[in-house]
């Protein structure tokens, strides 16, 4: 499902959670090179990564690309909800590491307000 995802224009990363919990979620980060210019073309004032993270055409353009990825996918296993990071993951952050792989572990625990709130 991650892998799906991150093959849209507007994924840069997708990390799935929900290791003992009633159902999946996903954190997101837009890929800022492809997402800038389409919110410009469809004249979206404000294009930081930071307001498109949580403007209502990005979460709708987000969404039908996790439907799409979610239709490949047994129910148990499809994504419910997710939310956007306003920022990407980085090395200097400490969520990617040097070959740019995902440290789930660090990624879990620094946003898992965010991903419990998912479950609220």
């Amino acid at each position: 499902m991650e892998n799906d995802l991150k093959q849209t224009r507007w994924v840069s990363q997708a990390v799935m959670y929900g290791d003992r919990r009633p159902y999946p979620v996903m954190l997101i980060t837009l890929d800022e090179e492809e997402i800038v210019p389409w919110a410009q073309a469809q004249g979206i004032e404000d294009t930081s990564i930071a307001a498109l993270s949580r403007h209502p055409q990005v979460l709708e353009l987000i969404q039908g690309e996790l439907d799409r990825a979610n239709a490949r996918y047994a129910q148990v296993e499809q994504v419910k909800r997710f939310f956007i990071l306003d920022h990407d993951l980085s090395q200097e952050t400490g969520e990617l590491t040097p070959t740019l792989k995902v440290k789930r572990n660090v990624v879990n625990e620094k946003y898992a307000e965010s991903f419990s709130a998912l479950y609220g």
